[in-house]
């Protein structure tokens, strides 16, 4: 692909300004606003709460799936395939669901409580710090799970063997192949986690308990949505900024292979051994198995009573959040391939940036700084669903992007030179070779950005109003509200669109790929 595509050639870097403009133009506003804005002692009370949480979230969620993924990556048992995908399941479930469903089975009406007050002793209470971490947890610990495993199966089988061959124990298997990789992964592992914590708004406006259990991201939309103290909301977004950056740089430097070396690519499993070790992997497996299940079961055991009626005002929620996931997907994945079809060209340093800048910063810091520019033009509620489509793609483009990349190297090291020899240029190159041979990542990657910005409670706190109201907010709202079981339907709701948009997206990609 020596000349490649050539209307890549002015497309992908005027995307690429553009997409920095989006990401940078409210970051300047922010600091530009935020410039000389004193904070005073609740805001610096809200920000380390949102570094103690954070760094608990990412202790916890990486600690208790070592033993998860170890035990996965080492025992074959039916349903095992089955597990995994559950392990998929909270990163597109809508974080206000997953909410939802750990105040059915922890609230104070909750499963736990029933069955502490039935043996009289006293209930406990999910809200405040203890509420937060644990629905991170709960959220994080599956994709700290599906890390930690691809690490387990990176050991190259050439490993495994000889110390097979060489009558390795339990202890010398840790030490020899399960350490090096644990002290490669496990602080990319921490990090990543980290910084998803620190940008979390759904979980600490349900269970944030009050003043003293307020994040950045709360006080941000306290500032903006109470208050309308605007400058005070910059200062703090600043703060998150700051942050989320070093936070992001940490886990981007962190993050690299274990060093084992190549293998010939077979998947062999560690030894299994068993005794006390078995009982450990097992109830391993079974508790986090039941951590995961019990919260979205309760969800659906308290929404489907209420699916027939449902409040007024879920049915056209639900319609604006299908409107903006679908608008987003397709913006994010059109400019995910052209970016990853730059870089591949080896004309990707501009792509790159435009890309992965968005991993600085989070949904309501650039929320604050475009409504800050445009609240000189324009009432922010009429602009609240344009505002989040743009800020549901520049979130969901490094996820699309990373997908992308790889396949769109090979696509260029197979068939580059032939579809060149074949002056196979401009759209007939994007419909017969692109399209095609990428329709699989594409489909993917457009499930993941809409269902993303289907479960999205962010921006759309800060601009809208009834009339623009989407479902997650509207389940938020249901919920502070106390109409548990109302909330609960509404969020059944919210999961089966969620998971309907990844899967037609998925779907239709696989069988263009057919």
């Amino acid at each position: 692909m020596a000349s490649g595509p050539r209307p890549l050639t002015l497309l992908a870097p005027a995307l690429a300004v553009l997409l920095l403009a989006l990401d940078l133009a409210p970051l300047v506003a922010v600091g530009w606003r935020g410039a000389g804005v004193s904070l005073g002692p609740g805001d610096w009370a809200a920000v380390r709460f949102s570094v103690t949480q954070a760094i608990l979230s990412a202790v916890f969620s990486t600690l208790l799936a070592i033993p998860v993924a170890r035990a996965l990556a080492r025992r074959r048992f039916p349903g095992r395939a089955a597990l995994i995908t559950l392990m998929g399941a909270p990163f597109l479930l809508p974080a206000v669901v997953a909410v939802l469903g750990l105040l059915a089975v922890f609230g104070r009406a909750g499963v736990l409580n029933q069955g502490l007050v039935a043996l009289g002793l006293p209930p406990v209470s999910i809200y405040g710090l203890h509420g937060v971490v644990l629905a991170h947890v709960f959220l994080n610990l599956p994709l700290a799970v599906r890390m930690f495993l691809q690490g387990w199966l990176a050991i190259p089988a050439e490993r495994i063997r000889l110390a097979q061959s060489l009558g390795f124990g339990p202890a010398q298997t840790f030490r020899h192949l399960e350490w090096p990789m644990l002290r490669e992964v496990l602080p990319g592992v921490a990090l990543v986690i980290l910084v998803i914590c620190l940008t979390s708004f759904a979980v600490v406006l349900t269970l944030g308990g009050g003043p003293r259990a307020t994040t950045i991201e709360l006080a941000i939309y306290q500032a903006v949505r109470f208050e309308f103290d605007l400058g005070r909301a910059a200062g703090l977004a600043g703060v998150q900024l700051v942050i989320g950056s070093l936070a992001a740089l940490a886990a981007w430097s962190l993050s690299r292979p274990a060093g084992f070396g190549a293998g010939l690519g077979r998947e062999v499993p560690l030894s299994a051994p068993g005794g006390w070790r078995r009982g450990l992997d097992a109830a391993a497996l079974v508790a986090v198995a039941l951590f995961l299940a019990l919260p979205l079961l309760a969800v659906l055991v308290r929404g489907l009573p209420g699916l027939a009626e449902l409040p007024a005002t879920v049915l056209p929620a639900a319609a604006r959040s299908m409107g903006v996931a679908v608008t987003s997907a397709l913006i994010a994945t059109s400019a995910a391939l052209t970016l990853a079809l730059a870089a591949a060209q080896r004309r990707g340093v501009l792509a790159e940036i435009a890309a992965t800048l968005p991993l600085a910063t989070s949904g309501l810091v650039l929320g604050t700084g475009l409504f800050l520019l445009v609240r000189p033009f324009a009432p922010p509620t009429t602009l609240a669903l344009p505002v989040t489509i743009l800020v549901n793609v520049a979130l969901s483009l490094p996820y699309l992007y990373r997908i992308l990349l790889p396949e769109a190297r090979a696509l260029l090291a197979d068939y580059g030179r032939l579809a060149d020899s074949l002056s196979l240029t401009g759209w007939p190159r994007l419909r017969w070779l692109v399209l095609p041979r990428l329709a699989r990542p594409l489909g993917f990657g457009a499930g993941i950005a809409a269902a993303l910005s289907m479960g999205d409670l962010g921006v759309i706190a800060l601009f809208a109003g009834e009339r623009q109201a989407t479902l997650p907010l509207v389940v938020s709202q249901l919920t502070g509200a106390y109409r548990i079981e109302a909330a609960a339907s509404s969020a059944l709701l919210l999961v089966a669109l969620s998971f309907a948009l990844f899967w037609a997206f998925d779907a239709g990609g696989r069988r263009a790929a057919a």
